[in-house]
């Protein structure tokens, strides 16, 4: 009697977990729980460090509390929205801590939204009150919440709360009080107290995290505080970070990944929280010696402008225990160019919005595997409690091996969007997460993602995934990032373009990258345009924006 064949519920991918990995977790139900015990258990631990400023974990308690106190008194019930357009600051995680605390569901907003984005956003989620910085509130941000629902406004300068005002990051003025918002810190210096029997349950909203809008107009996933809880307990349990340790926050908080993956992370191991703004290489590299940090993750773009710094060194980095890339697959040239000039593996990992951040990771210890065949970097292997399928167009598995779409199954899924009852149907059949994506699994159970369904490349018939483009021209000694799109083609229907940018002092045309590529690719792949700019258009979370190169060539 043959035996039966392995399925992905088997979940092969356990066999690269330690036993640690594998063990069964208890989240507390939301991360206000996991705060509080922080709270009780280190009080007076640096729970938020900001250039020279320091917040312990009992100051940040109390001013929380504050907030929250100043939001309930404003009218905010439980269930309102609250929008954050904060950088990486301490204002942030008051702001974030005091609308749990007040029973509010937060809604991060991008700070480098324009008026339009902001008031679909505004708009869509009925939010009831706003937390920005007062440069934003005087700009843009007063006009935009006219005749809005809006009616609590909390405004913050991001200058406050250190004092070193780095004009590398800190190159702006502060504002004059405004007569129609309230200042945050003075709310939380105020010493009011939270309100009882506001603590949301397990099951309730804690975010409405808007899609980055590469795809199209963004639309609210709804991360449920069991959703963030489960994640940070996972990590916590994957034994990257040792407890109490320094996290440094690479990723923007108002992205999923920097809430989960380094604020909810880090309240997992009553760590300290260590925050610089916005990203600039230099400052980043200078907190690095400052804070000797243990973790953190960001975009491969990230990692490649910190590599490009003069001054790096291997110093910079000797602090880390796991450095984990995500928001954009990693290229396996830029994981071992890192590594051979500053020590540590990049270790990649998958995730979406709607799957609370990472759904898959390459586990702390392990290395991942290159597929013989593409030359594609595996992103890692699911979690314990997460089902990773392949499908076909059908909704059927395929064998490993086979590209599919990826779909996703845990605890860490989303329930929906926000008021979207069909578009949510249409994603999450089931309760699965259907992501989009084009992957694939080896037998061993680690996860490959080939590329985007929408961006696949139909060039005179044959596949083309620009993801093993990019990878190729990743190898090219004088190339720092690299994008690759369909253009219309008289003859092919479409054909392969390629933008890059070069390495600080490097050289290279156009007809040379695309013969370097032509040696190592298929005629139908390699690009028959190569066009070369100073910088590769980005999402603030760093993701290289397809959509926009496309939309530049289209008009060119």
């Amino acid at each position: 009697m043959s035996a039966r064949a392995v399925t992905y519920e088997d979940k092969p991918w356990l066999a690269q977990l330690t036993p640690a990995q594998r063990a069964p977790v208890t989240p507390p139900e939301t991360l206000l729980h996991t705060f509080r015990a922080a709270v009780r258990d280190v009080p007076g631990r640096a729970a938020l460090v900001y250039f020279d400023g320091r917040l312990d974990y009992a100051e940040l308690d109390a001013l929380s509390d504050s907030v929250a106190a100043h939001l309930a008194a404003r009218g905010l019930r439980r269930g309102d929205r609250v929008a954050l357009m904060l950088q990486n600051t301490p204002h942030y995680v008051l702001a974030l801590l005091g609308a749990w605390k007040a029973g509010g569901v937060v809604v991060p907003v991008n700070p480098m939204y324009k008026e339009r984005e902001v008031s679909h956003v505004l708009a869509d989620a009925e939010v009831s009150a706003l937390v920005c910085s007062d440069r934003a509130w005087e700009r843009m941000l007063r006009a935009s919440t006219a005749g809005s629902g809006v009616h609590t406004v909390l405004t913050a300068c991001e200058r406050d709360l250190q004092t070193r005002d780095d004009p590398r990051v800190l190159d702006f003025e502060r504002c004059a009080p405004a007569d129609d918002a309230t200042d945050l810190l003075a709310a939380a210096r105020a010493g009011g107290k939270a309100p009882a029997g506001r603590t949301p349950a397990g099951a309730d909203i804690a975010l409405i995290s808007y899609t980055s809008g590469t795809s199209g107009t963004p639309k609210g996933a709804m991360n449920t505080h069991a959703n963030l809880s489960y994640n940070a307990a996972r990590q916590r349990a994957g034994g990257a970070v040792p407890e109490g340790a320094c996290v440094f926050a690479l990723a923007p908080l108002f992205h999923i990944t920097g809430i989960v993956a380094q604020f909810a992370g880090c309240l997992a191991h009553h760590g300290t929280l260590a925050l610089a703004h916005r990203f600039h290489p230099g400052v980043v590299l200078d907190a690095f010696l400052e804070h000797r940090p243990a973790f953190t993750v960001g975009p491969a773009t990230a990692f490649m402008a910190l590599a490009a710094q003069p001054d790096a060194g291997r110093e910079h980095f000797a602090s880390f225990h796991h450095i984990a890339s995500g928001g954009a697959p990693l290229p396996p040239a830029l994981v071992e160019r890192f590594r051979a000039d500053f020590g540590p593996y990049l270790a990649g990992g998958y995730g979406l919005t709607e799957c609370t951040a990472p759904c898959a990771s390459v586990p702390p210890g392990k290395e991942a595997p290159v597929d013989p065949v593409s030359g594609t970097l595996a992103v890692g292997v699911p979690g314990p409690d997460t089902v990773v399928r392949i499908l076909d167009e059908e909704g059927n598995p395929v064998p490993f091996g086979q590209h599919g779409e990826i779909a996703v199954r845990g605890p860490q899924v989303v329930p929906g969007y926000w008021r979207r009852p069909e578009e949510s149907a249409a994603a999450l059949p089931g309760g699965e997460l259907r992501t989009g994506d084009v992957g694939f699994m080896d037998e061993g159970g680690w996860l490959y993602v080939v590329d985007r369904k929408k961006d696949m490349i139909n060039a005179s018939g044959f596949k083309v995934w620009p993801r093993e483009v990019e990878d190729v021209l990743y190898t090219h000694p004088a190339v720092r990032e690299a994008a690759v799109v369909g253009v219309p083609h008289p003859y092919r229907g479409e054909t392969v373009k390629a933008y890059v940018s070069l390495r600080a002092g490097a050289v290279a045309t156009p007809p040379e990258l695309a013969a370097y590529c032509a040696d190592r690719l298929a005629a139908y792949k390699y690009p028959r345009e190569v066009e070369i700019l100073p910088e590769l258009p980005k999402t603030t979370s760093g993701k290289i924006l397809r959509r926009e190169l496309r939309t530049r060539s289209g008009s060119a």
